[in-house]
Parts: structure tokens; C-alpha cells; sequence
């Protein structure tokens, strides 16, 4: 459980959250344009539950695992 708060922990340095960030805004509008699309062409309003996901999960994903590799990096994971 030691190495999920250090996980944690490298996950929020400033250099991998603003890394992850842009990805995810990138990656978010991306997928909101594909699968909001339609609605929004329609003149209804967005998902706001659907439109945070599409954000959330690439940010999760990308800041996951630049961690994971920054921990291989140093040798601090046990595989």
C-alpha cells in the first residue's frame, strides 16, 4: 500500500499533472467532439457528467502512467 501513496504522490508533480493536463485537454475535446457531437449540432446541451469524463479519464490515464515509468525509472515499484 506504501507504493500506491507514492504513486499518488509522483502522479501530482507539477511536471507530470501539467504533462497530463494538456493531454487531457487535447484528448477531452477530442472526445467530446465525437461523441457529444451530435447533440451539440442538434442545439441540445451537453452531458455535463459525460463532458467531465471525457476530460477526467485522459488526465487519469496519462498522469497514471508517466508515474508508473517515473517509478521504473528511480526503482521504486517491485516488478
Amino acid at each position: 500500500m506504501e507504493d500506491l501513496g507514492l504513486l499518488l504522490r509522483t502522479a501530482c508533480t507539477a511536471p507530470i499533472a501539467i504533462a497530463a493536463l494538456k493531454l487531457a485537454l487535447v484528448v477531452g475535446t477530442i472526445l467530446n467532439a465525437i461523441n457529444q457531437g451530435g447533440r451539440l449540432w442538434d442545439g441540445l446541451p451537453p452531458s455535463w457528467f459525460h463532458l467531465l469524463l471525457n476530460y477526467l479519464v485522459p488526465y487519469c490515464v496519462s498522469s497514471y502512467s508517466a508515474a508508473r515509468n517515473e517509478m521504473r525509472r528511480i526503482g521504486k515499484t517491485h516488478e
